[in-house]
């Protein structure tokens, strides 16, 4: 396995994401995070439960899992398992009696250097309203399982980005 031993350098160094170069290598990684996670919500009756949000870099809505950073809040020693309960009650309203550490991979290996947790939350309660805090604006859709490949199909065709993560999300949901 070939590993490129360049020093590493800061090309910019913004608010909330640092540009890197490694050799003649550029990426991104995020600033003041300890992770990345997104949940595989699936609701006692077998819906999975999804988030749509417009995304400025795409220029358009995406379908994707309740997903988000962990150590960006107070809590700069946030557990991985933490920040996904956070996430899914602040984008979902839902808590979860379960949540099990599922997988992890990169997001865009030939960008970023992210590596997100999928998580998987079963046993849900509505608790709260969702729709995400601050500047997001979130609404929440659960699917049914059995009908997931067919609904996501249908908002592609209306102009909406899928994230390739529900389909990974789908697979852990059966």
């Amino acid at each position: 396995m070939r590993q490129n031993s360049d020093p590493q350098s800061t090309i910019y160094d913004g608010k909330h994401i640092r540009v890197m170069s490694k050799g003649d290598w550029e990426y991104v990684e995020r600033k003041k995070v300890t992770g990345i996670v997104g949940i595989v919500a699936v609701t006692d009756d077998k819906k999975i439960v999804l988030v749509e949000q417009y995304r400025p870099p795409l220029g358009k809505i995406v379908i994707e899992l309740p997903a988000g950073l962990a150590g960006d809040e107070e809590d700069a020693n946030e557990e991985l398992i933490a920040a996904a309960r956070r996430e899914l009650l602040e984008e979902t309203g839902y808590e979860a009696a379960e949540m099990v550490y599922l997988a992890d991979g990169a997001a865009s290996a030939g960008i970023t250097n992210e590596v997100i947790s999928l998580f998987r939350a079963t046993g849900l309660k509505k608790t709260g309203a969702g729709a995400g805090v601050g500047q997001e604006r979130i609404t929440v859709h659960e699917v049914p399982v059995s009908q997931a490949f067919q609904w996501l199909a249908d908002r592609r065709k209306a102009g909406m980005v899928i994230d390739l993560k529900v389909y990974g999300g789908l697979y852990f949901a059966k």
